[in-house]
């Protein structure tokens, strides 16, 4: 498996020495946040050659290659995938400005969370709901195909905004829906926190990992991440045992103490591989 951190951990004038502490801890894998990665660009995901050949420059300079990519619909406007026509043409062409962009600098990956851009009106019958995101979502898991990345459906709590695909469950029976190959799941450790079902990952790994495109070791309300290297360990041991070779992405919100916090994430996420060979062995 690929160790991984999302650079929505730090500032933009922090990177670089975030690139160093991922290298020195052995991480090969970047997540990033375009209007992060890209800050240098007027256009963030349409950036300029230059500002795009020096941020891929730095990273490449610590062994980091990009591995995913996140907040696809940063600065879209009136995008709602089930908010009328204009609305869904809005979230469209948001969502093939990020495929475009992945396809462009090669990131196989791209998690679609977007809860507010997802969330379901009262008028709406959730099976009509389904229905209605599984036709959007062939059609963009096409864009992705051809581009070469795919589309990780992330179940986001209800307490994010959203009344659509709270839970794992539901994630992945709008991934059944699709029935696309270029539309896959995404485990998000911390919503697992957040809906009480971080107990049950290592049950449900041996069917679960082989169909995952993507996962981010995160924590309730994107706190710094992993909280307990210990109980990780088993998570990473049963990815390891279904043979799970993608991205284990760290994913939290900067803290107050910077990249003291990255540090400490990075050391437990570590922590938690080193464990899990352990087990392994």
């Amino acid at each position: 498996m690929i160790l991984s951190m999302s650079n929505i951990a730090w500032a933009p004038d922090e990177r670089l020495e975030a690139y160093a502490i991922l290298a020195a801890a052995g991480f090969s894998g970047l997540e990033i946040a375009p209007g992060l990665f890209f800050h240098a660009a007027e256009d963030t995901f349409l950036p300029d050659e230059t500002s795009a050949a020096e941020a891929l420059a730095e990273i490449a300079d610590a062994g980091l290659a990009l591995v995913s990519m996140q907040s696809l619909l940063f600065g879209v406007t009136g995008a709602g995938l089930f908010d009328g026509p204009e609305a869904r043409a809005a979230f469209e062409t948001g969502m093939h400005r990020a495929i475009r962009l992945a396809g462009r600098f090669g990131i196989p990956n791209l998690v679609f969370g977007s809860p507010l851009q997802r969330r379901v009106p009262e008028c709406l019958a959730m099976t009509d709901a389904l229905d209605q995101a599984a036709a959007v979502f062939r059609k963009l898991g096409d864009a992705a195909s051809a581009t070469g990345t795919c589309i990780a459906i992330e179940a986001n709590p209800a307490v994010y905004g959203t009344n659509f695909c709270n839970t794992l469950d539901e994630a992945l029976a709008l991934v059944d829906l699709v029935a696309h190959p270029a539309v896959q799941p995404h485990l998000d450790l911390g919503a697992m926190h957040m809906n009480g079902d971080f107990a049950t990952v290592p049950a449900r790994l041996p069917a679960l990992a082989p169909r995952l495109a993507h996962l981010h070791v995160s924590e309730s309300d994107l706190a710094p991440a992993p909280a307990d290297p210990a109980a990780l360990a088993p998570v990473l041991q049963g990815l390891a045992a279904a043979g799970y070779a993608r991205a284990v992405s760290i994913e939290m919100k900067c803290a107050p103490e910077g990249l003291a916090a990255v540090r400490r994430a990075v050391a437990g996420l570590v922590a938690a591989h080193d464990a899990m060979e352990a087990l392994h062995a």
